[in-house]
């Protein structure tokens, strides 16, 4: 399967993208998904999304004219129901 590109996007592009971003890559890979990764600011996404296989932010967000699909992943910065956010983005990887 070929690598999908995951854009991760959080208020500055730095602190809680880190932390997402890391979660993410490791439960894709221990899941067989192989992954490329990029953060940025949510304010970047109106621009940049498009060119990515998902979209995962760390708020809320939401832009009528990005295609792509979208999770938002608080849970893996609260540690609250982590596992079915982790298990959504595999699923969405994978279709």
């Amino acid at each position: 399967m070929a690598k999908k590109r995951v854009i991760i996007a959080c208020g500055n592009g730095v602190a809680t993208s880190t932390v997402v971003a890391s979660k993410v890559k490791d439960y894709c890979a221990a899941n067989g998904v192989s992954i490329e990764v990029t953060q940025c600011r949510m304010i970047e996404l109106h621009d940049k999304a498009d060119d990515y296989d998902l979209v995962v932010t760390t708020g809320k967000f939401s832009d009528p004219d990005i295609k792509t699909p979208c999770i938002m992943a608080i849970s893996l910065l609260t540690g609250v129901n982590e596992e079915p956010t982790l298990q959504k983005i595999v699923a969405a990887l994978q279709d």
